[in-house]
């Protein structure tokens, strides 16, 4: 097995961020396209999951990956989120299921699917493991068949990530095969996060290898350091923490420059008192938040750096601190959408806040944020990023 005990710390990450940074105005200028597209455009794919390297950041160290430390990959998922919520989600998505496949599947199928990850050769994996599909034992696999939902990233994938049932037996694995193998679900007609391409798919009878599983609940993996003794579900809440901190500074950023615009003018309501103070107060919060994530995950990474597995405590502040900060986006998030926060803060409306504004089960971190709609899409459209504000 090719892993080692200490937690690995990136020096490519100041690089990295700085990669990204360099991508901000293409984000920004390709995000209408991508937002008609339903996914993101073929060059900034190519440049944030390509050339900044920035699925490879998850990906072990001995597979020729980078190996982000928690925060470090924190950080990256911001970094990328800042610029473009939808950027941001569609990449955090296929570095979770990407870098877990790669650190969980043994030997074989890890050689197939990442042969090169250096020199950039290696599969881009979505999809969704939050209802299994069955999988009916045969020799040397399996025969797969369900259906998945909110496949972020699927528009960019070679192949296919999806929980499955062994039938018989109960245990629930994770599997890994080509996208081919699979029908896509053309559904993807909401208000939020738009350019993330988060489908529908499904199957029947499909074989796939044992080789290409994994048990769902290992914390043992078969390539790479110690972050991947967190477990698949541990692992997810990484990404999500960081889209939901930078997604929220982005807001009250873009609300920072409404208000500035507005200061001044007759009657103007940013001139309050009450609007500087719960502007303060979503910043405190916004702040506290992000504080309180990056101590608890300082900790697991002193955990993971020791050769231990989290404790059940750290496993539990992990999630409270990713609810935490998603709650305390979601919650100005509502009230910059609303006619009552319009009022009060004279911020305006901005459609796009659904994504944050939609109920997420905490038990489904990979599902996407977005509100769906009846009909062909003639609901209003979404902003391409967040803090889009019409006044």
């Amino acid at each position: 097995m090719a892993v080692s005990i200490g937690l690995h710390v990136s020096p490519e990450f100041p690089a990295m961020l700085e990669r990204i940074d360099a991508l901000s105005g293409a984000l920004e200028a390709d995000a209408d396209a991508a937002e008609e597209l339903g996914r993101l455009t073929e060059d900034i794919a190519r440049a944030l999951l390509g050339g900044a390297g920035v699925v490879k950041a998850a990906l072990p160290r001995s597979l020729g990956g980078y190996e982000f430390s928690p925060r470090q990959l924190i950080e990256t998922v911001e970094r990328v989120s800042y610029h473009d919520s939808a950027a941001g989600w569609t990449t955090m998505a296929l570095q979770l299921m990407t870098g877990t496949t790669a650190a969980y599947l043994d030997a074989v199928a890890a050689a197939d699917l990442f042969p090169d990850v250096a020199g950039g050769d290696h599969a881009l994996l979505a999809g969704h493991g939050t209802r299994p599909g069955r999988a009916v034992p045969v020799e040397g696999g399996y025969l797969v068949s369900g259906s998945w939902q909110f496949a972020s990233g699927m528009a960019h994938a070679t192949h296919i990530h999806s929980a499955i049932q062994v039938e018989g037996t109960g245990e629930l694995r994770v599997l890994a095969m080509p996208k081919s193998q699979v029908e896509l679900v053309d559904n993807w007609d909401v208000l939020g996060l738009r350019a993330t391409h988060s489908i529908d798919y499904h199957c029947a009878g499909e074989f796939v290898p044992a080789t290409y599983t994994y048990l769902a609940t290992t914390t043992n993996p078969a390539n790479g350091g110690a972050i991947y003794r967190l477990g698949l579900v541990n692992m997810s809440a990484i990404g999500h923490t960081g889209w939901a901190l930078d997604v929220g500074r982005r807001l009250l950023d873009e609300l920072k420059l409404v208000a500035a615009a507005k200061s001044g003018t007759r009657n103007a309501a940013v001139d309050t008192t009450q609007f500087h103070a719960e502007y303060a107060t979503a910043e405190a919060k916004l702040r506290s938040a992000r504080a309180w994530a990056m101590e608890v995950w300082r900790g697991i990474e002193r955990t993971l750096d020791a050769g231990e597995l989290t404790s059940t405590e750290q496993d539990t502040l992990l999630r409270l601190a990713l609810n935490h900060a998603t709650w305390t986006v979601r919650t100005w998030a509502r009230r910059c959408t609303t006619g009552r926060g319009r009022q009060r803060s004279g911020a305006g409306r901005s459609t796009g806040f659904c994504v944050i504004s939609a109920q997420v089960p905490s038990t489904s971190p990979q599902a996407p944020w977005s509100c769906k709609t009846a009909g062909n899409g003639s609901a209003a459209r979404n902003p391409k990023r967040t803090g889009n504000f019409s006044t």
